[in-house]
């Protein structure tokens, strides 16, 4: 083999292996902040992973949102019409915060299957909804058009 050659399949070889050692490097440090989106039927099924950085979201159930008196823990059910994931969140609410309307909580699992939410997301305006919501809501095909969120209607 010509020696330019050979050197220059060295090259690439080693850029090869080293875009290879970077790439994996990269997605090694990354795994654990991948935050996948679950609604709460795959999160009270069991689908979602239980003490892991995840993002969950529906709609407030109307009537669930309790506040305590004496700090700042809230506890609430997010619903997508189909089942109900109880939350922990201990923190100040967003303003648009509110029952029936979308929210989006990033936080963890726990074995019992509450939700302990360490950031607590709502919808900033009138017609905006979270694209995971949204895109929940499409999904479920329910029979009757129930409004469980504020102007969003199931199976619509």
């Amino acid at each position: 083999m010509h020696p330019v050659r050979k050197q220059r399949l060295i090259f690439v070889i080693a850029g090869v292996v080293f875009s290879s050692i970077a790439i994996g490097l990269i997605v090694y440090a990354m795994r654990e902040n991948i935050n996948l989106f679950y609604p709460p039927s795959k999160i009270a099924s069991g689908e979602a992973p239980h003490n892991r950085n995840i993002r969950g979201g529906g709609c407030v159930k109307p009537g669930t949102v309790v506040r305590a008196t004496d700090s700042l823990d809230i506890k609430f059910v997010l619903t997508d019409g189909i089942a109900d994931v109880p939350v922990k969140f201990s923190g100040i609410l967003p303003d648009l915060f509110a029952e029936g309307e979308a929210a989006v909580v990033n936080g963890k699992v726990d074995d019992k299957g509450v939700f302990n939410a360490e950031q607590v997301l709502a919808k900033h305006d009138e017609t905006y909804t979270p694209p995971e919501v949204a895109s929940m809501n499409k999904a479920n095909d329910h029979k009757n058009d129930q409004l469980i969120c504020k102007g969003i209607k199931y199976g619509s």
